[in-house]
């Protein structure tokens, strides 16, 4: 299954989103929304659970322990 960081570089793209434009949607600096994309970091609780009320998934689905988005 894919990673967090590969999901969450799949979801921006999917909206089109640049990182700058996501960091500020969940509250976080544009260069970490790179370090998580490319699993170099991980996220806080706060922000797992913004990332996805803005895309619309699970949790499980956005760390990668679900292939099922709801």
């Amino acid at each position: 299954m894919p990673s967090f960081g590969e999901r969450l570089n799949y979801l921006r793209k999917t909206k089109n989103l640049k990182a700058e434009d996501l960091a500020e949607i969940v509250g976080v600096k544009r260069r970490i929304i790179f370090m998580y994309e490319k699993n170099e970091a991980k996220p806080s609780f706060d922000v797992l659970i913004a990332l996805a009320d803005y895309f619309n998934v699970s949790l499980d689905y956005l760390v990668g322990r679900s292939n099922k988005a709801e």
